[in-house]
C-alpha cells in the first residue's frame, strides 16, 4: 500500500509526544484564514489567529460580525488571537493621535473579541505607529505609553489581553526590537498590556535569544517564522532552538504561532507543525 508524504506528516503529528522534560512544551497555533481551520486541526495545531479587519472591525455590521461569530464558534481550532488591531487610518503614536478615536475603536473591537471569547488582541498595526520622519522618539514612547494605559483599561472592561509585537525596521520605524516593545510594556505597568515576541522580526533585527529571557515576566504570546522571507517553519529550514530554550527557561506557559507565508498548505502547514514540534521536544530536553 502507498501512503502520501502528507499522510506521514499527519500520522507523525498525531504520535504521542514523549517530552525529556517535566515541563509542558506550548501548543502550537497558527495565523491563517478561518477557512484552514480544517487542515490546521488535522495537521496537529491547537489554536488559529485570524485579523481584527476581517472578523472584529468597527467597520462590520452587526449582521456580518454575527456571521463571523459563528464560524468562530464552529471551529475545530480555538481562534485564539486576532492581530493587525488598527488600520492604517488611525495613528497610535506621533503627532496625529486622536485618542478618543482610538479607545472607542477599541471598545468596539474589545466587546466583540470578548463575544467571540478571543482572548488575546496583538498590537502590531505598522501603519499606524509609524512616526513622521526626524520625529523625537523619546517623545513618541512616552506618549504612546500614556496612551496604551488607557488602552489597557478598555482591554480588561473587556477581559482582553493586548499583545504588542516588536516590528522589524523593514515594516516601521518604532519600537522595531524586543527590547523597545519591553521598555513600554513595563512603563505602561499594566496586566492588560503585555508583549508578543516575535522571534521573525526578533531574527530580523539580530536579537540574541537573552532577550526573551530579559522580557520574560511580561511576554504573553511568541510568534516564529523563517527569516528569509517569512517562510513557515521548515521550508528552509531555521534552527529556533536556542529561542525556545529560553522559552524554556522563562517558564513559558502561553502558544507559540506560527505567521508566516504560505505557498503550498498542503503540505507546509503540516510538515511545519512535526517541525516545530521536534525543535521544541529538543529545546525542551533535560539538560539542553
Amino acid at each position: 500500500m502507498r501512503v502520501s508524504i502528507l499522510t506521514l506528516l499527519l500520522l507523525l503529528n498525531l504520535l504521542p509526544v514523549y517530552e525529556a522534560s517535566s515541563q509542558k512544551l506550548p501548543k502550537l497555533g497558527m495565523i491563517a484564514p478561518i477557512d484552514r481551520d480544517s487542515l490546521l486541526h488535522a495537521s496537529g495545531f491547537s489554536f488559529l489567529g485570524e485579523s481584527v479587519g476581517r472578523m472584529l472591525s468597527p467597520s462590520l455590521t452587526e449582521a456580518e460580525f454575527r456571521s463571523n461569530l459563528e464560524k468562530i464558534k464552529a471551529t475545530k481550532t480555538k481562534v485564539y488571537v486576532c492581530n493587525v488591531l488598527f488600520p492604517g487610518s488611525i495613528k497610535i503614536a506621533g503627532p496625529e493621535v486622536d485618542e478618543e478615536r482610538v479607545l472607542g475603536y477599541l471598545d468596539t473591537v474589545f466587546r466583540r473579541a470578548s463575544q467571540a471569547d478571543i482572548p488575546v488582541i496583538v498590537l502590531g498595526s505598522g501603519g499606524s505607529r509609524r512616526l513622521p520622519d526626524n520625529y523625537d522618539t523619546a517623545l513618541a514612547k512616552k506618549d504612546f505609553a500614556a496612551l496604551a494605559r488607557r488602552m489597557a483599561g478598555v482591554a480588561r472592561k473587556h477581559g482582553i489581553t493586548i499583545a504588542i509585537e516588536n516590528l522589524n525596521s523593514t515594516e516601521t520605524n518604532f519600537l522595531n526590537t524586543l527590547q523597545d516593545a519591553a521598555e513600554v510594556v513595563r512603563s505602561v505597568d499594566h496586566p492588560n498590556f503585555r508583549l508578543n515576541a516575535d522571534i521573525y522580526h526578533m531574527l530580523k533585527e539580530n536579537e540574541p535569544p537573552q532577550h526573551i529571557r530579559d522580557a520574560g515576566d511580561i511576554i504573553v504570546y511568541v510568534e516564529v517564522a523563517e527569516k528569509a522571507e517569512r517562510t513557515l517553519p521548515g521550508v528552509v529550514g531555521d534552527d529556533f532552538r536556542p529561542y525556545f530554550r529560553a522559552l524554556k527557561e522563562i517558564g513559558y506557559k502561553g502558544p507559540l504561532f506560527i505567521e508566516g507565508r504560505v505557498n503550498n498548505p498542503e503540505t507546509e502547514i503540516p510538515f511545519a507543525a512535526g517541525y516545530l514540534k521536534k525543535q521544541l521536544r529538543e529545546a525542551y530536553a533535560k539538560g539542553k
